[in-house]
């Protein structure tokens, strides 16, 4: 079943963040320096620039006819391509 209600889509992204913060603050909090924060912040950019790569840079710009639905698929895609 897909949500197509904004509000409830909104609801869904608010209660993403506040879990991100949530389990990004007991990751932190028990030996707080301002280096964990800084490879915390930097390790959670680098995943979500590879996430966009995997889908927004493949998919309109290495093959454009191929719809990626996750990462297995993906992976799949990937596999199939270098056998052939």
């Amino acid at each position: 079943m897909d949500i197509t209600s904004p509000r409830l889509l909104k609801i869904k992204a608010l209660l993403f963040v506040l879990l991100g913060l949530f389990a990004a603050t007991l990751l932190v909090l028990p030996d707080f320096s301002w280096r964990s924060v800084l490879l915390l912040g930097l390790t959670i950019w680098a995943f979500c620039r590879a996430y966009y790569f995997c889908f927004y840079v493949l998919e309109h710009y290495a093959d454009s006819n191929f719809k990626y639905s996750g990462l297995l698929d993906l992976a799949r895609y990937l596999l199939n391509r270098r056998k052939s």
